[in-house]
């Protein structure tokens, strides 16, 4: 016979279990952020990236055209609201689709969003958003990279795109725009609280081989390293 009791002891185990799994989550997010993967060593300083902040989510942020790259042909300024061909820096995060479409602030954050979002239950995008400047600030960090090393930026940023029959970037038709210049793009893979924006710009770094830590779900995870 079920019991009040019994009813209670399970609520509690599982009350108890739910605390000790976000305590274990946090403390591995701690370890795993200070722990640093070291950029690699002599290399040129040929291309200079950043990263930016908004305090939350980490983009990566390119110069739209150099020898290596033309982002323009496919994130194109035809997508944003301005038009603005006038941008010289792109950046571009990866994250959920839901938060990124339906969740501008944090007061707009809905329940069903977040739930989602945390158990990989909705779809990926790019937010992809053109600059005219790139100030350096606590928020926003300079990296200067070799020209090897930005090829591998960009292949990683490239496979994170999902593509059509034609292979071409399907750009996401949306009023959910942040301002005049930005444009939302589908993307592969499934947000998740051990796959976030963060974790995805992170891998970024590594792949192109640049101070990073060995996982992170914020951005502080990736910001302590270049104070």
């Amino acid at each position: 016979m079920i019991t009040v009791k019994k009813i209670a002891k399970v609520i509690l185990r599982l009350v108890l279990g739910l605390v000790a799994f976000v305590l274990l989550y946090l403390l591995s997010a701690f370890l795993f952020s200070i722990w640093t993967v070291k950029k690699e060593a002599e290399t040129s300083n040929d291309v200079a990236i950043y990263i930016l902040t908004n305090g939350d989510h980490t983009d990566i942020v390119v110069p739209v055209k150099n020898d290596i790259a033309d982002w323009s042909k496919e994130i194109s300024y035809e997508n944003t609201v301005s038009r603005d061909t006038t941008g010289k820096y792109l950046a571009i995060g990866w994250g959920d689709k839901g938060f990124y479409l339906s969740t501008p602030t944090w007061a707009d954050l809905k329940f069903s969003t977040a739930f989602k979002a945390a158990f990989a239950l909705s779809t990926s995008a790019i937010h992809a958003t053109y600059y005219q400047t790139m100030p350096e600030s606590n928020d926003c960090k300079k990296i200067m990279i070799s020209n090897k090393q930005y090829k591998r930026l960009v292949a990683f940023v490239d496979s994170s795109f999902r593509r059509d029959a034609k292979g071409k970037v399907i750009n996401i038709k949306t009023n959910a725009n942040y301002d005049k210049n930005d444009a939302f793009y589908e993307a592969k893979r499934k947000y998740n609280i051990f796959y976030t924006c963060n974790t995805w710009a992170n891998n970024a770094l590594k792949a192109s081989g640049q101070t990073a830590c060995v996982w992170t779900p914020f951005d502080r995870g990736i910001f302590y390293h270049y104070k």
